[in-house]
């Protein structure tokens, strides 16, 4: 699938640093400083195939494919784990799955090269900085098109920009990420091909966001004036798909529910291959909706799926069998994504006067030495060894261990200690009764219940896990996984939940993806979800909140590679001290893909199907 920026954090269910001298065109790809491109060589082992080329036929300017010529039709079969997409619109999906979706029928402005990391041209033709960095002159391709056949134009760009992100509908990842001094870039139109973006400052990520969805004003202008609560359920899951209006490579052909989604190939997509011919190659593209890992293994096994994320529990027997198969095992590196526990910080009320976490456990939970005790007790490496099979490695950081701003001193954590877990709950008053069952220091025994998503036999270990190892502590977890959708309805709207087993996507090249999880009014700022007026007035916010506000304020502001990992470095630092995060580890990702299809050339950050336009039955 082709890479995109992560414009905010996702549930999972890079910077260019510019050198400001003259106008920066990307109709070739952007050109890193020594030192991030070093820094990212060190993380992949894949050599580019070239650059897109920009081909002009009848008028309509196409981007040209660097792949194999292909042949036409065949279908490839996908899945994902769990109940299925939440919506369709991109512009309100808070889940990887739902953006999944969203991403293969509408494309943004740019887009990431899956080889390299650099920032390419998707639907624009070029972008160009000025010497002050601040203002981004954008032209799009003559000729792109809905799939309702009207033009798509610099209308649609600023109408996007300047009403949907800045105005706050759907998900505000894209807005509270793209703010600079709490302003954001401002999008004008000056003729039907040509846009311009304006910074306040220099903010060294806004090049990778221009990979927003572009979306059709024709259509949308009318649901915007209807209302925010219209706009969110615009285009959902019970949408007809001859509904929509796309731009993407794929459109929606059918969504049953709990069964698969499936899509079609658009026939007037904007890409075509060496010979002129159109893409995608393929016909359909299904998605079929399992319940758990291990159903999503069986269906790979019989043949129903293409390709498969292999869990450490299977790398093994898989590996032994690829030899007589028909399938080939790619190993990727370590994952981009991040495995963690949080608790529920939250000191606040919900509208009928209820606190959303129980006084007594807010108590517990926003106890700095607790939480440090909980993170020293998780034994990080026999979760590595027996979950992973060994196929990962623990995690410490904020940042993926692919991360070119992973800070290198806080890789490595500290060792597992029960010793300095008991010395730290003593520091603040807890202590344990005859039968070894920790008490705070009014008494209260210490129990609080803890979720993963249902399905996600990973996940479900890894509660298994921490419920185990936090009973060594005197510690009762009470670990229920529940339905995905249902969870994230927990940590984003009702709040009424304890702690978390959770994975969210990153990005190994920009920190400020993260933002709307460290800032203290971002859409998955989790573990102090503030809702109506302490969100608005800042209240019930801790100075290390404060100083991951700031911190991410002005890292994003700073050019300079060696720099701006100073402060990215330093809120990693403020993560290790106050765990309002507990990171456990990071998987390898390790693939199998069936060798019926060609083009299949997976890399780090592009995964398998980086190029999926490109991919077409032998």
């Amino acid at each position: 699938m082709k890479i995109k920026n992560l414009i905010g954090y996702t549930f999972f269910a890079g910077i260019v640093v510019l050198i400001l001298t003259g106008i920066l065109h990307i109709d070739k790809p952007v050109s890193y400083k020594d030192q991030e491109t070093a820094g990212f060589a060190k993380k992949i082992d894949k050599k580019p195939l070239g650059e897109f080329k920009t081909v002009e036929i009848n008028g309509r300017e196409y981007r040209q494919a660097r792949g194999k010529i292909g042949t036409y039709g065949g279908e490839f079969c996908n899945s994902i784990i769990g109940e299925g997409p939440k919506t369709f619109n991109p512009w309100n999906s808070k889940d990887a799955t739902s953006s999944q979706m969203a991403d293969l029928m509408f494309d943004g402005l740019v887009s990431t090269d899956a080889y390299t990391g650099k920032v390419i041209p998707l639907m624009a033709k070029s972008v160009e900085i000025d010497k002050t960095g601040t203002i981004y002159t954008v032209t799009l391709r003559k000729g792109l098109k809905w799939s309702d056949g009207k033009p798509v134009t610099s209308k649609d760009v600023v109408f996007t920009w300047n009403t949907i992100v800045a105005g706050g509908y759907g998900n505000t990842s894209a807005r509270d990420n793209a703010l600079v001094d709490g302003k954001m870039p401002e999008a004008t139109a000056i003729d039907e091909l040509t846009v311009k973006f304006t910074t306040s400052k220099p903010f060294a990520p806004f090049l990778r966001q221009l990979s927003q969805s572009i979306a059709p004003k024709h259509i949308l202008e009318p649901v915007v004036k209807r209302g925010k609560e219209a706009f969110n359920s615009f285009w959902g899951v019970t949408t007809a798909p001859k509904e929509f209006v796309t731009s993407g490579k794929f459109r929606l052909a059918r969504y049953i529910p709990a069964q698969r989604v499936e899509f079609t190939r658009n026939p007037d997509y904007y890409m075509i291959d060496k010979q002129g011919q159109k893409l995608p190659y393929l016909d359909k593209y299904i998605f079929y909706i399992v319940g758990d890992i291990n159903n999503q293994v069986l269906k790979f096994e019989s043949g129903q799926l293409d390709v498969l994320s292999l869990s450490g529990s299977n790398v093994s027997r898989f590996k032994e069998l690829e030899k007589h198969s028909d399938y080939k095992i790619y190993n990727l590196g370590p994952a981009t994504g991040t495995m963690f526990l949080i608790f529920n910080l939250n000191t606040g009320k919900n509208d009928e006067g209820e606190y959303y976490v129980d006084p007594t456990k807010q108590l517990w939970f926003n106890d700095k030495n607790f939480r440090k005790a909980v993170s020293l007790v998780i034994d990080r490496k026999n979760a590595v060894l027996n979950i992973l099979r060994g196929v990962g490695a623990p995690l410490y950081t904020a940042e993926s261990l692919s991360s070119i701003f992973l800070n290198e001193e806080l890789k490595d954590g500290e060792p597992r200690s029960i010793e300095k877990a008991k010395q730290l709950l003593r520091k603040s008053g807890f202590n344990w009764n005859e039968q070894g069952i920790l008490l705070d220091k009014y008494g209260n025994t210490i129990e609080f219940g803890m979720s993963t998503n249902a399905g996600n036999t990973e996940r479900e270990s890894v509660g298994v896990m921490i419920k185990e190892d936090l009973e060594e502590l005197g510690i009762k977890v009470n670990f229920k996984p529940i339905e995905f959708n249902v969870l994230v309805g927990k940590l984003t709207d009702s709040l009424d939940w304890e702690a978390v087993i959770m994975g969210l996507t990153g990005s190994p090249l920009e920190p400020h993806s993260g933002r709307n999880v460290w800032s203290s009014r971002g859409a998955l700022h989790m573990f102090n979800q503030r809702k109506g007026e302490a969100l608005k007035t800042g209240a019930d916010l801790r100075e290390w909140e404060q100083e991951l506000d700031d911190v991410f304020e002005k890292g994003s502001t700073v050019i300079d590679f060696e720099q701006r990992k100073k402060y990215y470095d330093r809120y990693q630092e403020i993560v290790w001290e106050y765990n309002p995060v507990i990171y456990i580890y990071s998987n390898l990702r390790i693939i199998a893909v069936r060798k019926k299809f060609a083009n299949i050339d997976p890399t780090p950050l592009g995964s398998a199907l980086h190029n999926l336009e490109e991919i077409y039955v032998k």
